[in-house]
């Protein structure tokens, strides 16, 4: 996957706040009947100095203290962080005193320091470097935040204490933080009759565990996926430094002597683009598809039947036809059918222009002399061979143009420089949680120091796939504490010695990683719930999506499109080549997109799931139906391992990337009719787009940067499929 942010399902996180505490020697425990641990309060518990989780890090910014923190000291922390935020949220619910915006809404945002600190640490290893330990204390801990998560927001004396907050002198942000607490409480359930709330905390609870379980099988399921080939023969097509790779993979995974080609999050895989081997793509691209269907301990199908019953009820219970239009409630489209119209309005033009660029395929396989017609396996590896005829372009004369440090600091960094008149400074005093991450600090405009930002480049059997952006603490004035943010990728490795090569689409998966980056920088509010990325789903991706469009900005792209060995720049005739490439093969990526978000979309939109359903029947009747059957183009994730859906935070969500990208295609055409990469429009973006966070109205927000409401036209242009 390309994007995704951390996976804190646990709805709670947003809501608990950083603040100080004090305590005894009093450790909270869990026994076999307890589900959470007893509220306690802050003068009760311990001062338990020896666990790092349960004070602030002394590091800059609160960065978290790697080089001290253990997998032991997880469960400590939890249990005392839950005493604690119980404690803390039960003291507001009490309070005789009538509701202020301090008594009740900024106390809930300052409650549960030890908590937040602890889960968000934990959720970030357990995405980027996980072990069977962590994964342990992610299904233990599941259904027990899950039921903290229901003890709040289903209380309806915390409820009314809300709703009764006068709101004659609140700011506009303070108006806001109102609203957005009510909306969640409703959309959650808290004004439900008391019966149903025990129904409802249920369900939420299995829900819990089988999203957790779904990520760590899934993650089982890719590690097993991987292939294994025997001579650097069968590898033909692959570049000398992949080939090391997959030896040194291989020999790290078992087998010395062979080369293994693991599987990506994906359903097509990077190396097929490559491969000239015809039986070897087909078995990587099956490796790839079947992941997580072989019918073994790793088969997740049985677990989304179970994700996608439990989440209608769920609907159903909170009063709603759908487990989508429940879960559309607070995002941007608001109903199913707003977001089905979009992706019914890129899905014609884009099944289209996919037929035609297969019918150009086909073309090219019989001119070869061969005998069948395109497979999904072979699609990127002849579609690359078109690109070369038609627009003389090769990935492997363009890779050498691309090592990862130098994108990131002459490409990334330098873009931003230009942008926003901010500045980057590596620091390697920084403890890290794995030796491949590297550290940076973040100067604003002035020199003031704006943030901490780790990078974690390369893919691991530890490590989920994709790509991502979370926070390891956020921005909040309440707070006094600034951003400390990582972006993960799953870039392959280099055998020892040889440069991290990247090709030109992992180039803008920094980019766009790294939108997400600055939307969290940039933020400034007074309260961590609204702060930065803390939006809904269908605007996240906004920011990062735009930030790509750099990439191939002229300024930008000459200042870091250099040879890795000899330092030369990209010569003019390949950029140009790349460029005039840039709506190839758009029919391909357009409805792999669509179809998987159509897909999400239908499971999440059912009103009755049959109990004769199956996955593989359920997907053939989405695809058919709306005429992604027609090519020979897969969706980009097929059910069984859509991790976006099942076990991150996309579940009716994924056409959030395209609702997203309206937005930047809209907002990047009046840029580029505005002067383009220039201070003055990237302050006006900071100041109306990125440093907004969530406390606003967003589509007003649009308003006020663009002086317009945004039109899917300048996507559909930006595609290639309208002029």
């Amino acid at each position: 996957m390309k994007k995704i942010r951390l996976p804190l399902s646990i709805a709670c996180l947003a809501l608990l706040g950083l603040a100080s505490c004090d305590s005894q020697k009093v450790i909270p425990s869990l026994s076999k009947t307890d589900t959470l641990p007893p509220p306690m309060k802050h003068e009760e518990l311990a001062n338990h100095t020896d666990n790092v989780l349960l004070r602030p890090s002394t590091l800059q910014f609160q960065a978290p203290e790697f080089d001290k923190i253990k997998d032991s000291d997880f469960e400590e922390a939890f249990n005392i962080g839950l005493s604690e935020a119980r404690a803390d949220i039960n003291k507001i619910v009490e309070n005789t005193a009538a509701p202020t915006l301090e008594n009740t809404l900024e106390a809930i945002e300052k409650s549960g320091i030890n908590l937040k600190r602890a889960q968000t640490i934990f959720y970030n290893l357990t995405s980027a470097n996980t072990n069977p330990t962590l994964q342990a204390l992610q299904e233990k801990y599941a259904p027990i935040f899950s039921a903290f998560t229901d003890e709040m927001y289903l209380n309806s004396k915390l409820y009314q204490r809300i709703k009764d907050i006068p709101t004659s002198n609140l700011s506009s942000e303070d108006l806001r933080l109102k609203e957005y607490y009510l909306e969640n409480f409703e959309i959650a359930g808290a004004a439900l009759p008391d019966a149903k709330k025990e129904e409802l905390k249920k369900l939420n609870q299995e829900l819990a565990i089988a999203s957790t379980q779904f990520g760590n099988i899934l993650l089982e399921s890719r590690k097993n996926a991987a292939v294994v080939v025997d001579t650097p023969s069968e590898l033909a097509g692959l570049s000398a430094e992949e080939i090391a790779a997959a030896a040194d993979l291989a020999k790290k995974q078992g087998s010395p002597g062979k080369y293994m080609i693991a599987i990506q999050n994906t359903t097509q895989q990077p190396v097929i683009s490559s491969l000239e081997n015809r039986a070897l793509r087909e078995k990587i691209f099956k490796a790839s598809i079947n992941r997580a269907s072989k019918g073994d301990a790793n088969d997740t199908r049985q677990l989304v039947l179970k994700l996608a019953n439990l989440r209608q009820q769920k609907a159903a219970l909170l009063g709603q036809e759908s487990y989508a239009a429940w879960k559309l409630q607070d995002q941007m489209a608001k109903t199913v059918d707003a977001a089905q119209g979009l992706l019914k309005k890129l899905a014609q033009p884009a099944i289209k222009q996919a037929k035609e660029e297969e019918k150009v395929i086909n073309s090219y396989i019989k001119k070869e002399g061969k005998k069948f017609s395109v497979q999904p396996w072979d699609w990127s590896y002849y579609s690359e061979k078109v690109r070369k005829e038609k627009y003389d372009l090769d990935e492997a004369e363009i890779k050498p143009y691309f090592e990862v440090i130098n994108v990131l600091e002459n490409g990334v960094f330098y873009a931003a420089e230009q942008f926003y008149g901010i500045s980057f400074k590596k620091r390697p005093d920084l403890p890290v949680y794995h030796p491949d991450v590297v550290a940076y600090e973040v100067f604003d405009r002035e020199g003031k120091s704006l943030a901490i930002y780790y990078l974690d480049f390369y893919t691991r059997s530890s490590k989920n796939g994709g790509a991502w952006m979370s926070n390891f603490v956020e921005q909040s004035h309440l707070s006094g504490t600034k951003p400390v943010i990582v972006n993960c990728f799953n870039y392959q490795k280099p055998a020892p010695g040889k440069p991290s090569l990247i090709a030109y689409d992992d180039v803008e998966t920094m980019f766009h990683e790294f939108g997400h980056s600055i939307h969290g920088m940039f933020a400034d509010q007074k309260y961590p719930s609204l702060s930065g990325t803390n939006v809904p789903r269908d605007f996240v991706e906004f920011p990062s999506q735009i930030n790509e469009h750099f990439a191939l900005e002229p300024t930008v792209l000459r200042n870091y499109a250099k040879h890795f060995q000899t330092g030369a720049p990209m010569p003019e005739v390949l950029i140009q080549k790349i460029k005039a490439a840039k709506n190839f093969n758009q029919g391909f990526m357009t409805t792999e997109i669509v179809s998987a978000a159509q897909l999400d979309m239908d499971w999440h939109s059912m009103k009755n799931i049959p109990a004769s359903i199956t996955v593989e029947g359920m997907e053939k009747q989405s695809l058919d139906s709306n005429g992604f059957s027609a090519t020979a183009v897969p969706p980009r994730y097929s059910t069984p391992y859509f991790a976006h859906i099942w076990g991150g935070g996309y579940s009716a969500g994924y056409y959030a990337y395209l609702w997203s990208e309206t937005l930047d295609s809209d907002a990047w055409e009046w840029i580029k009719q505005n002067g383009g990469l220039t201070r003055e429009n990237g302050d006006r973006f900071r100041k109306y787009i990125l440093s907004v966070g969530n406390s606003k109205n967003l589509n007003d927000a649009y308003k006020e940067f663009s002086g317009r409401n945004p039109s899917v036209d300048p996507l559909l242009r930006m595609r290639g499929f309208i002029k």
